[in-house]
């Protein structure tokens, strides 16, 4: 549950430089833009909480011009490079340039996480790579930011150890609703149950995840169900397995949605009734529409958890299902893109997605 059903795909650090270069800055503590204005921590999902850190630094770039308004994080995760743990994000580097922009910040830095960063000490850090590497001059953490070898610093040392220097830090406190923390721990499990409404909510905008379409079996095919099979980057949290109804975009040549959303129908998980031994999978069937898909990257924005996956006693029921499926997702979709209601729910499968 929340696991990519695709293998982790193992994205260098230059490699995320290329992918992301049409997009506002991704860049090394070596080619930074500096002086800067940090705000400093991983702000996966960022959520509300991420977004007041993230302030505090544009208010003060805002009243200094020569400072550059700047996101500071790791890539990979430091439970990655230490505990061998896959850290799954709810947000992968290109995701966060994307969210990034509208909030005022000019770039995202990320520091390479290894063995030998993870050694330093808390005043190590904040000297060699705060201050002299990043040329900070004013940095802006979460109360409950850790630094330094075994976590030993804290917010507050962050605040001595910058002031020593001349850098003022702001610590902002963690922000709670009735239910509970905003955390990124928080999303996760609202996705984990197939709320997307919480998770919506915590994020401030809809959950949403890309890949590119790959060529399939032809299993949905054969149902009269053909089916988009997304290639998900390994990293990228994923909902509950289960039955969707979702909306879907085409990425343009410019990285970002085509403007004209698709309503569909989306499978995430294994094919039990198909093929038990397959692995799970992403699966997407477009509403109403005839596009050739494979190669073109597609962002899909589950709507509302359908059901879950179940196995049936035979192809038939299977596909009569999916039928029911189909049209809840179309009444549930009313008004995106070209879903409608035609007289035969299935007139487009001969022709739509995969071949």
């Amino acid at each position: 549950m929340g696991r990519s059903p695709c293998p982790a795909v193992r994205v260098g650090f230059v490699a995320l430089l290329l992918r992301c270069s049409e997009l506002i800055p991704l860049r090394t503590p070596a080619d930074a833009e500096r002086p800067t204005a940090i705000a400093l921590g991983s702000f996966d999902g960022l959520h509300q909480g991420h977004r007041q850190v993230i302030a505090a630094v544009t208010a003060a770039a805002a009243a200094d011009p020569q400072l550059c308004p700047t996101v500071v994080s790791f890539w990979p995760h430091p439970r990655e490079v230490l505990h061998g743990e896959a850290r799954l994000r709810l947000d992968l580097p290109e995701d966060k340039l994307e969210l990034l922009e509208p909030l005022g910040i000019a770039q995202l830095v990320l520091v390479p996480f290894d063995r030998a960063l993870a050694a330093l000490a808390p005043e190590a850090f904040v000297n060699g790579v705060l201050l002299q590497q990043l040329g900070a001059r004013c940095i802006a953490v979460g109360e409950n930011f850790r630094f330094g070898v075994g976590r030993s610093g804290s917010a507050a040392d962050l605040q001595r150890l910058a002031a020593a220097h001349g850098v003022a830090v702001t610590v902002v406190p963690m922000l709670h609703d009735a239910a509970g923390r905003h955390s990124s721990s928080r999303i996760r499990r609202a996705l984990a149950e197939g709320d997307l409404s919480q998770a919506g909510r915590l994020l401030q905008r809809p959950y949403r995840f890309c890949g590119r379409v790959v060529r399939g079996r032809g299993l949905g095919r054969g149902l009269g169900w053909p089916t988009a099979n997304l290639e998900v980057d390994g990293r990228k949290f994923l909902p509950r397995e289960g039955v969707y109804a979702a909306r879907v975009w085409l990425r343009d040549g410019a990285n970002n949605p085509a403007e004209t959303a698709m309503a569909a129908v989306m499978n995430l998980g294994p094919q039990p009734t198909v093929d038990p031994a397959a692995p799970s999978a992403v699966e997407v069937h477009l509403l109403d529409r005839e596009l050739e898909l494979v190669g073109r990257e597609l962002v899909v924005e589950p709507l509302v958890f359908l059901r879950d996956q179940q196995r049936f006693a035979d192809l038939q029921a299977l596909s009569d299902q999916i039928g029911r499926d189909a049209r809840q997702a179309r009444d549930l979709s009313r008004g995106i893109g070209v879903a409608q209601s035609p007289a035969d729910q299935r007139r487009d499968a001969a022709e739509q997605q995969n071949p």
